[in-house]
């Protein structure tokens, strides 16, 4: 084997996050003698992907988490990183809030620098004015940008950017053939999750505040008054958990809710739901919504979220000031339309298999580190 070129993937962890999942999803399928991925991560706990990235040839590094306050810190803990691994020849950045200063400083170094934006739109409050303030010269900084949509090329970089020769859009891809439509799969989720006979409505996301999760609780009771044999499957974890779980107290919806953390088997979830809920105040595309409608699933999204996650006809759009009946009524009107079967080909077809997107993101790395490849053996 021959010695592939590193690329160095910057994220806050390496857990069951949409961006990880991507990432990793990328990283399964590239050829890896060709092209090797190494990480950074803004944390000091072990994380659920590091056994695989070790399989897999890949380093984890560790640095601060930016606070705002530890710039001088920061910026020195990245000169130390590089200064002692010659072998990167480019850094892709999907944290965007610290964005600005690691590929300032990779540049230094004479690394290849790319900003992804994988969101669009920050949370109404100081925490993301502090990411807007920090992020925002990203666009003066990095030689490439990626987006998952674009909404969250604008949202991220600027029109300015989105419209230049330096932008592209990598769609959030994933492993179809996990996620065909399986009745026995269906039928086992169900069964041991005790909802048989129970009309499910389900969400995928973390616990964070664009996720919107106060509304979601509420449409859901609505639906529960309606539907009293129904429950909420919520995949994620998060912030907000404690928040969420005051709410379910709340609605006294606790025996109806189940909180089931991070999990791996996403796809075997989606199958043992009926309705996807998805009421984000912002989205940069949202991969469980591709994840969903793969496995047939219909879903009732917020009309914040980008319109180019409609790959199928099982997307309703409702506009967030639209009453919370009107949403339970699109909910429930789906339980009597329920006709559940396999979207893969169409998924495939509109460009979300992974291993096109693999493909893309490959060449890419080819064609634009292959000078700094050669500068680094120097």
């Amino acid at each position: 084997m021959g010695n592939p070129i590193r690329i160095l993937h910057v994220l806050g962890g390496l857990d069951l996050g949409g961006a990880e999942t991507i990432v990793m999803n990328l990283y399964r399928n590239i050829d890896r003698e060709k092209v090797q991925f190494d990480f950074v991560v803004h944390t000091q706990n072990k994380c659920f992907y590091e056994d695989e990235i070790g399989l897999l040839g890949g380093n984890i590094y560790r640095v601060p988490r930016f606070t705002g306050f530890n710039l001088l810190k920061y910026w020195n803990s990245w000169k130390i990183l590089f200064r002692g691994n010659a072998s990167f020849v480019a850094v892709h950045g999907h944290l965007g809030s610290s964005a600005a200063i690691y590929l300032k400083v990779a540049k230094s170094y004479g690394l290849y620098s790319i900003a992804h934006s994988h969101g669009a739109g920050n949370s109404r409050d100081f925490k993301g004015f502090m990411y807007g303030f920090f992020s925002f010269p990203t666009r003066y900084v990095a030689d490439y940008f990626f987006a998952c949509s674009l909404p969250a090329g604008i949202s991220r970089f600027g029109r300015r950017i989105v419209d230049s020769t330096n932008f592209s859009i990598l769609k959030n891809a994933i492993q179809i053939q996990k996620f065909v439509f399986t009745p026995s799969i269906r039928g086992k989720y169900r069964a041991d999750l005790d909802l048989t006979n129970q009309f499910v409505v389900g969400h995928v996301g973390r616990f964070d505040p664009l996720k919107n999760h106060p509304f979601l609780l509420k449409v859901f009771k609505e639906v529960h008054d309606r539907i009293p044999n129904s429950k909420l499957l919520l995949v994620g974890d998060g912030e907000e958990r404690q928040v969420i779980e005051e709410i379910i107290k709340k609605y006294n919806l606790k025996e109806h809710v189940i909180l089931l953390g991070s999990r791996a088997d996403v796809s075997g979830l989606l199958h043992a739901m009926d309705v996807f809920l998805f009421p984000s105040y912002a989205e940069g595309l949202g991969i469980s919504l591709v994840e969903a409608q793969t496995t047939g699933l219909p879903c009732v999204v917020s009309s914040n979220v980008p319109r180019e996650v409609e790959i199928t006809d099982l997307i309703e759009f409702l506009s967030l000031d639209e009453s919370i009946e009107r949403w339970c009524e699109t909910i429930v009107k789906m339980k009597s339309d329920i006709s559940r079967r396999d979207h893969s080909q169409e998924v495939e077809e509109k460009g979300y298999g992974i291993l096109g997107s693999a493909q893309q993101i490959q060449a890419f790395y080819l064609n634009n580190t292959s000078e700094r490849k050669k500068e680094s053996k120097v």
